[in-house]
């Protein structure tokens, strides 16, 4: 697995090139991605320079916190700032992102893991300038590919390593899977919203990262979702992170806040970003603050995909 790790880590350095150009306050409904140069794939993979792929995991302790959405939301929030985005759905057992965005891909991970099809076939370019890789649903354990599974899919990883940002929206929970995508993070960002159970349920995946998670160098933050003041959103990051202090040891980053807004519900309604339907309101102001603070933070060195596959594929049970 030495070999595997090495190259994933290799993959992961492609510098970064063009980015494209920001529209400061323009709708996305406008913003397509245009056709490359004749006789290149839209997703085909060009020499970068810059700082490596940043890649974010966002997870949590329980479902119906928003996770998904806010994934979503934060990769057009990174679009409109001008980063190339692909958010991975690796949620292997019920994938919705391509839900949030009324798109049906006719392919997704599973079909890459069976070596059916390539990363670059499966992944669809959207309306609002970010790619997506759909999830395989109905697929429970990655573990259990063979090895020459495994190296399909380490090799075709390749085609994501010229974005400027992955997002990797987990299931929820605290699946092996799940904490392994985790552990491929550079940014763990955990969803919780500020009813008891989320917040418990947070507080329990956060605990386990801390346990099973050999190399907690990714900067580990919360965001609270479906806040309906600044106050309330505090007080449920305050308890958090303190408990996360005194009692793991842990250095939990408040990131920020997304206020209730009734514009989300709205927008999942029509199956478009809210991002999308109102990109003034509460809720996306809150997602941009949000990235913003993203951009300020340090990428730290944590081996990618590198440290992704050598923990998938080198642990005894999953």
């Amino acid at each position: 697995m030495g070999d595997q790790a090495e190259k994933l880590r290799e993959m992961m350095r492609i510098k970064n090139g063009d980015s494209r150009e920001s529209q400061a306050g323009a709708g996305f409904e406008s913003r397509k991605r245009k056709p490359g140069p004749p006789g290149k794939a839209p997703n085909e993979k060009q020499p970068r320079e810059g700082k490596k792929t940043r890649i974010i995991t966002i997870t949590s302790g329980k479902g119906g916190v928003g996770k998904t959405n806010v994934s979503v939301n934060m990769a057009l929030a990174y679009a409109r700032i001008g980063k190339k985005v692909v958010v991975m759905d690796a949620d292997l057992g019920l994938a919705n992102v391509n839900v949030i965005l009324n798109m049906i891909p006719k392919f997704n991970l599973y079909h890459v893991i069976r070596k059916q099809k390539t990363m670059r076939e499966i992944m669809v370019d959207t309306e609002y300038g970010i790619s997506i890789v759909a999830g395989a649903s109905g697929f429970s354990k990655i573990a259990n590919l063979s090895e020459e599974e495994r190296q399909n899919f380490i090799d075709e990883l390749d085609t994501l390593s010229n974005a400027d940002i992955i997002i990797i929206d987990t299931s929820a929970g605290v699946s092996s899977n799940v904490l392994d995508f985790i552990a491929a993070a550079d940014d763990a960002v955990i969803i919780t919203t500020p009813e008891p159970t989320a917040i418990t349920d947070a507080y329990g995946i956060i605990k386990i990262i801390a346990t099973e998670i050999d190399n907690l160098n990714m900067g580990l933050k919360l965001v609270v979702n479906r806040a309906k003041s600044v106050a309330e959103a505090k007080k449920v990051a305050d308890r958090m992170t303190t408990i996360a202090g005194q009692f793991l040891n842990l250095k939990v980053e408040y990131l920020g806040f997304i206020y209730d807004d009734t514009t989300v519900s709205h927008a999942v309604l029509r199956q478009k970003p809210f991002m999308v339907i109102d990109p003034g309101c509460k809720a996306s102001q809150c997602v941009q603050h949000i990235v913003g603070r993203m951009e300020k933070s340090d990428v730290k060195d944590t081996g990618g995909f590198g440290n992704m596959f050598k923990r998938m594929f080198s642990r005894g049970e999953f």
